[in-house]
């Protein structure tokens, strides 16, 4: 307890430095935010309507001033309005975080469920033809563009097959392709990461002894060796888990999903302020978060770890 709750003090500083950045990026980016945010809509008013605006939404204040408001209020769990559509910012992302969080677990389940299995294969059968296969799979994994393998899946699934729907949401149909493109970069990165802990797990003495006492190859890998190597491969989960929950931009925006990535990108095409650090703000506490569970559970798979 006191090490996760020193970890959660940590997060504070971290929390602070993400605000910050985007917050000074945000102001350094050329462009009006007013007239982003009023659009075509801008070309009729005057420069007296426009600062009127500018003015309610506070943007005429010194970039400091509204930095300490943000941070005031996200103490507090406000994390203000949007500037479009006068709406909560929490509720927007309360709203949209639901496809992504489902996006993400199935991905990353799928990616868990295909990657761990070959990569044990790959690491049994080293420098045989089923490890160059595995090898060869995860090298296309990670070489692939994601947006050109989820126009792929759906020119082939979706418009020339016509089993799956091509985008949108509604039904577990919708969520197949966007979970395989996801999917498959980071089946890619667990196998890969699998095989090489698992090759170093099978070089150590314990496995040795095992060998020589004259118990089962099957038992020496899955419950010796297996066990030891998956601590790497738990803190890949860990960061794909984070990595997918706020980097399933292109993905969200190739098959039209309502998720937390998507509401971003459409944040910052729009110059909302109070959105782009609500959602930056949000996925940076969920992967701290992530992170900090991942770490936790080091412990059941060695006791010998200590968190001191």
């Amino acid at each position: 307890m006191r090490y996760a709750a020193r970890r959660l003090l940590l997060m504070l500083p971290v929390l602070f430095g993400v605000t910050l950045l985007v917050f000074l990026l945000f102001y350094l980016t050329p462009g009006d935010p007013v007239r982003a945010i009023l659009g075509q809509e801008a070309q009729g008013l005057s420069v007296e309507d426009i600062e009127r605006l500018r003015h309610q939404l506070g943007l005429d204040r010194p970039w400091y001033e509204q930095y300490l408001s943000f941070l005031g209020k996200a103490v507090q769990g406000d994390l203000g309005r949007t500037f479009r559509g006068d709406r909560p910012v929490a509720g927007e992302i309360a709203a949209r975080f639901p496809t992504t969080l489902r996006l993400t677990v199935i991905s990353l389940t799928v990616a868990a469920l295909v990657g761990v299995p070959l990569g044990v294969v790959g690491a049994v059968r080293r420098n045989r033809w089923a490890d160059h296969l595995v090898m060869l799979i995860a090298l296309l994994g990670v070489s692939m563009p994601t947006f050109w393998v989820g126009i792929m899946l759906m020119q082939l699934f979706a418009l020339k097959l016509r089993i799956l729907p091509p985008s949108g949401t509604g039904t577990w149909r919708h969520m197949v392709l966007p979970a395989a493109t996801v999917a498959l970069a980071s089946i890619a990165f667990i196998a890969r990461m699998t095989r090489s802990s698992l090759i170093d797990a099978l070089r150590e003495d314990y496995v040795r002894t095992a060998r020589a006492k004259g118990v089962a190859e099957r038992r020496v890998v899955f419950r010796h060796a297996l066990r030891n190597a998956f601590i790497p491969v738990l803190t890949t989960l860990g960061l794909e888990f984070g990595s997918l929950l706020g980097g399933a931009v292109v993905v969200e925006s190739v098959f039209s999903l309502p998720g937390i990535g998507r509401l971003t990108v459409d944040a910052i095409k729009g110059r909302d302020l109070p959105l782009i650090q609500g959602t930056i703000l949000f996925v940076a506490v969920v992967f701290s978060l992530v992170n900090l569970i991942v770490d936790l559970g080091y412990a059941g798979l060695d006791p010998r770890i200590r968190y001191d």
